[in-house]
């Protein structure tokens, strides 16, 4: 997994597209596996597009459905890998089902290094990843295998045929052979080698005895002129040969300009039709704009109306508003006094209050008089124990004093 990802720097630009790639070759193998009548018909569920399980915004995705589809298919590819798992997933919990899903996913020796989370949109390309592996270890359960592809065997380019319309003769070939430079020598019949050849083989089974010609000359030539037409000159082409790629050059150069001039030709009447098409918009667009002039301006008075309507009841509402706050402060205000006015009321009428001042009223006279009686009494014990104590002073005088003018008795 580290090495498909990768570090984010060392990711190219085709990476983004990765996922479309496996998504592919995961269909191929389910169909290999044979999911439609194994898992889609068992849960009646539609065929997978090739870019079902891919992330992307541009295509359409539905990630409750493709959860499903995603836990219905790695149960099944579990099982069929040979081990044991519970495909009634529908009502299991999803993180831990993907757990799981992982746990077996390590059990066959693949490295994972993200965490379940990612597979709860059910799409992507962790999904794809999990799906491929899993896939990969159901075919070798069932004993599949991919093989290298087999190519056919390259072909050469289809040698050039030379059809000579004019007698051909070994004479004419040889000064051909002689004119040609050295550097073409693989581009013509190496006639010196084949007459060498040819004598070579004469020689070894030619009798030593002079050869006569049982052939008069007039049938040779009439023979020769007969075969003529069907003799044919093969000149093999060079790909290291300047020339050869100097021709090509011009030849493609040629159909380039050739091809350029008729797509400049469909390229110039599809302006002057798309020209003629937006002119025609325009007129149709000026034309309509003319006939609902009035519309458009009722449509633009409406709209101003609408405004100043829409402003004067957010006005509206706003004062409103604080009609409301002031109404219910002075509600509370209105309940406060009444609540006093029924205590003012209530306290009024009821005698209670005076009855208690009456009580308190009789408790202090009582008072006064208990504290009147007990002032009474210490004063009387105060004048007597003042008396005592002046009798008991005169009596402690001298004789003389106390026959003395001076001393007055206050009785």
């Amino acid at each position: 997994m580290a090495q498909r990802r990768g570090d984010e720097g060392d990711r190219g630009p085709g990476v983004a597209y990765q996922p479309f790639v496996a998504m592919e070759c995961l269909l191929e193998k389910l169909v290999i596996l044979n999911y439609e009548e194994e898992v889609l018909a068992k849960h009646n569920m539609r065929n997978l597009s090739r870019h079902y399980f891919v992330s992307s915004p541009y295509l359409e995705s539905n990630p409750g459905e493709q959860f499903y589809m995603f836990t219905i298919i790695a149960a099944w590819l579990i099982n069929a890998a040979g081990r044991t798992f519970d495909e009634n997933v529908e009502y299991s919990e999803p993180s831990a089902t993907m757990s799981d899903i992982l746990a077996e996913l390590r059990a066959f020796g693949i490295r994972v290094d993200f965490p379940p989370s990612k597979l709860l949109s059910g799409s992507g390309e962790h999904v794809c990843f999990v799906l491929d592996r899993l896939a990969e270890e159901a075919l070798k359960k069932r004993g599949f295998s991919f093989s290298s592809p087999k190519y056919p065997p390259e072909t050469t380019d289809e040698p050039l045929v030379m059809e000579d319309e004019v007698e051909l003769t070994l004479s004419n070939v040889e000064e051909e052979a002689i004119e040609e430079p050295d550097d073409d020598e693989e581009n013509v019949m190496d006639l010196e080698a084949l007459k060498l050849r040819t004598t070579q083989s004469e020689v070894s089974s030619v009798n030593t005895e002079i050869l006569q010609p049982t052939v008069e000359a007039s049938e040779w030539y009439l023979e020769v002129e007969r075969v003529l037409p069907h003799l044919r000159v093969t000149i093999k082409n060079d790909n290291k040969d300047w020339r050869v790629h100097v021709e090509q050059m011009h030849q493609h150069r040629d159909a380039i300009l050739s091809s350029f001039r008729e797509a400049k030709g469909y390229l110039e009447k599809l302006r002057e039709d798309i020209g003629k098409t937006l002119e025609k918009v325009r007129s149709r667009e000026k034309y309509i704009n003319n006939q609902l002039e009035h519309l458009v301006q009722e449509y633009r008075s409406a709209q101003a109306q609408l405004s100043q309507a829409k402003e004067q009841y957010r006005q509206a509402s706003e004062s409103l508003t604080e009609k409301a706050r002031l109404l219910a402060d002075m509600d509370d205000e209105l309940k406060r006094v009444k609540q006093e006015t029924e205590e003012r009321s209530s306290s009024m009428s009821d005698g209670a209050p005076l009855v208690n001042i009456k009580r308190c009223i009789t408790n202090q006279k009582q008072e006064i008089v208990h504290l009147s009686k007990m002032i009474a009494s210490q004063r009387l014990q105060m004048k007597k124990s003042n008396s005592l104590r002046d009798t008991a002073h005169f009596m402690e005088m001298p004789h003389f004093l106390r026959n003395s003018d001076v001393w007055t008795w206050d009785s």
